[in-house]
This record gives C-alpha cells, structure tokens and sequence, in this order.
C-alpha cells in the first residue's frame, strides 16, 4: 500500500472529494474538515485492504478499481462504483472488522480516519462539530439502507429457491 500525508485543504482535494456522489452535498467547510481526516491509498491487485478481526479506524470512499468483501472466505460481493463506501459498520459499531476487503486490481481509495478527531481544524464550535459528524451518518445510513434492500432481496430469492427444493 502506498499512503499519502493527511490531505492539504485546497481547491484540487475539494475538487476531487466533491467528485465522490455521496460528498456532493457537503458545503466546503465540511469538505475542507473532511481532508483534514483523509489519505489517499493505494493498492495493487489481491492487496488487502481490511482484514476481518481487525481493529481500525479507517473509512473508505472507492475511488479507482475494486474491491471484493468477504467473511469466513465467502464471497459478500465486490464494489466498483466511484464513491462507494467501506469499512463503515465499524465505525457505527465500534467492533472488530466483520469482513475482509481485497482490491481486485490496481485500487484507489481515500481513506478517513474517524478516530482524529484532534485533527478536525477550525472546529472550536461545537454545533459545528456536530452537523459534521451528522453528514457523516446520514451518508453511512444511505448506504447501509442501499445494501440492506438488496440483502433483503437476496434473502427472498433463497428463500423461494429453498421452498422450490422442498
């Protein structure tokens, strides 16, 4: 893995957070917040990126490539899209790592720490604190939503393959 410093607040990392979907309704001041949490990582192909049982802080934003997720060395599925989110059930949770993520190729991410809250300057005030770590469960929330409607139908299905097997 190849990491870069914790990003500089300037217009060419706005530029690029704001190219991630789910960041695009953050205001400046929460994106310039947010760089200040963030690296960028790199990974080559069959580089983990997360291991299951472990504990960090780190959030994902997919960025280039992608990514497999598994647990127990089954397959959960991959991610492709620019911007998808992983790694964030430990940060809601605080538990060990529930999955593995491996980059699948040549993989970009920008990473955050959640746990820098030291880090997170120009935010003496409070209330300012907390509409930022607000954005940031509103975005975990979409997101677990997404994959929860699809674990859902995924559920369904094997059910109605099961019934059928009976």
């Amino acid at each position: 893995m190849q990491e870069s410093r914790y990003l500089k607040d300037n217009l060419e990392n706005i530029q690029r957070l704001m190219s991630i979907p789910a960041l695009r309704n953050f205001e400046t001041s929460n994106l310039s917040r947010l760089l200040h949490l963030s690296k960028m990582r790199e990974y080559e192909a069959n580089e983990p990126i997360i291991k299951e049982g472990d504990e960090d802080p780190w959030l994902y934003f997919l960025l280039e490539g992608s990514v497999r997720i598994t647990k127990n060395d089954v397959e959960i599925g991959t991610l492709s899209e620019v911007g998808e989110v992983f790694g964030e059930m430990r940060i809601i949770d605080s538990q060990i790592r529930s999955a593995t993520v491996v980059a699948l190729e040549p993989t970009v991410c920008l990473a955050i720490n959640t746990m820098a809250k030291d880090r997170m300057a120009g935010t003496s005030d409070r209330d300012e604190q907390l509409d930022f770590l607000l954005l940031l469960y509103r975005i975990f929330a979409e997101f677990l939503s997404i994959r929860l409607r699809l674990t859902n139908e995924e559920l369904i299905k094997a059910n109605k393959i099961l019934k059928a097997l009976a």
